[in-house]
């Protein structure tokens, strides 16, 4: 896995004027672009909070880097939110297990910055927040971090970064690459673009056999482009709680009745509370005692939910309070972020959230699998459609197709424990048989880097 020497096509996009053409537009146009977006952006930033942390990241204000020696090398990965961050830690460590890398963590989202710094402060050279793509900002950033390489992840292609790195020969990677749907049929319309946007990289690691076919289709070069596996195989082994801790989580959320069934809505989206309401309702009036955890997908969506909460007739607590519920709660909302690993382990079966229409696109299931966590999950999981089928082929999730099926199945399982044994086996052991890209991805690097 080779990747990162100068290539040909360094000199081919020196001269090409299309590109050239484009980075000035893109410049010209920036400013005004995010000046109509600032109100937007803005508005989630402040619901988010923490956002005014090191904003001078963002314009560009970096703290200054010495070069690095001759025997050591500097790699600036970018991870754009939380998820992305806990992704890249077996990563990071692979780069860095002979000690001739260092690597420089940045990335977008306060959420991120926070866990961030909260996992990696020791472990790397500098964590911070990743400049507004813009020239001035960007230039700067680079001028301060000085990277031997920088890396990319999934479909976070920002051009004034990669004109940067052009400039400046230092080596692009996009890794865990992946086209959605709606992007392939978008790419597809500009397909010459398409191909000189993945030229400008040296190496592409895809995180499925079909998003490698799908870069190939768009124009990619065969001798740059790998399928390396998806990095959030390698991520998702959370630590267990045991025995006695997961009682005491129970204890904690009012779920201590341990004949209890736990049902979990995983990275909820709007509209799939509602849905899960319904099913946990259904359910009780059957005689089982369901009690139902939902983790929405942004915490700030919390209040919005509460409101929902308000207009039901179950008793139900709230995280962001940070006091322990009344023992007998039957609604848990888990309006906190970076607790979802630990959170999902007391559930019994999971539904993944972002996959009931109108949402589209699906949140990660790996982790679920790796727990041996039953799933249910809805049709629109596009972003991570291979995973999705091959949990579906295995057995150890089913798809649904709207909130009524939704409630079946959750009756049906509730009630068949052995079905919900073997779905949680067949999804840890597909997840057991999956992993290693973090390591193979690293190795690439390092060796083209000259540090293996």
């Amino acid at each position: 896995m080779h990747g990162l020497k100068k290539k040909p096509w360094k000199t081919a996009y020196a001269g090409s004027y299309l590109l050239r053409f484009m980075i000035l537009l893109y410049r010209f146009f920036f400013i005004p672009l995010l000046l109509l977006a600032a109100p937007y952006y803005g508005l989630r930033m402040w619901r988010r909070g923490g956002y005014a942390k090191d904003f001078k990241h963002r314009l560009g204000f970096f703290p200054h880097m010495d070069p690095c020696s001759s025997e050591r090398k500097r790699v600036w990965l970018q991870a754009v939110s939380v998820g992305e961050v806990l992704a890249v830690g077996p990563l990071i460590e692979s780069l860095q297990k002979n000690g001739q890398v260092e690597v420089v963590l940045t990335t977008t989202t306060s959420t991120g910055y926070a866990e961030a710094r909260a996992r990696y402060a020791k472990k790397v050279t500098q964590v911070g927040i990743f400049p507004f793509d813009f020239w001035l900002c960007s230039s700067l950033a680079w001028r301060r971090i000085r990277p031997d390489a920088v890396i990319l992840m999934e479909s976070e292609l920002w051009p004034e970064h990669l004109h940067q790195a052009h400039k400046r020969e230092v080596s692009a990677v996009l890794i865990n690459a992946r086209i959605s749907d709606r992007s392939f049929r978008r790419y597809m319309r500009v397909k010459t673009l398409a191909a000189r946007l993945f030229a400008q990289l040296d190496h592409i690691y895809t995180s499925s056999d079909r998003d490698q076919q799908r870069i190939l289709e768009l124009g990619g070069d065969a001798l740059k482009v790998t399928c390396a596996g998806n990095l959030k195989f390698d991520a998702a082994r959370p630590e267990i709680l045991s025995t006695a801790a997961e009682a005491d989580l129970r204890a904690e959320l009012g779920f201590e009745n341990k004949e209890a069934f736990i049902l979990l809505g995983s990275s909820t989206w709007p509209g799939e509370e509602t849905a899960l309401l319904e099913a946990q309702a259904a359910l009780r009036a059957t005689g089982v005692d369901c009690r139902l955890l939902l983790i929405p997908r942004h915490a700030e969506r919390g209040r919005s939910v509460a409101k929902e909460l308000n207009a039901q007739n179950f008793s139900w607590h709230q995280r962001s309070e940070k006091v322990a519920a009344a023992e007998g709660t039957l609604i848990y909302l888990a309006d906190t972020t970076g607790e979802l690993s630990c959170l999902s382990q007391v559930a019994d079966l999971v539904f993944i959230g972002k996959s009931l229409k109108p949402n589209e696109g699906g949140q990660n299931p790996i982790e679920a699998a790796a727990l041996g966590l039953p799933m249910l999950f809805g049709p629109q999981m596009s972003n991570f459609k291979d995973v999705a089928r091959a949990l579906n082929e295995q057995g150890a999730a089913r798809v649904i197709n709207d909130a009524i099926d939704l409630k079946d199945a959750i009756l049906e399982l509730a009630n068949d424990p052995s079905a919900r044994v073997a779905m949680g086996t067949a999804g840890r052991s597909w997840h057991q048989q999956n992993g290693g890209s973090s390591e193979r991805i690293a190795e690439g690097i390092r060796v083209d880097l000259g540090s293996d």
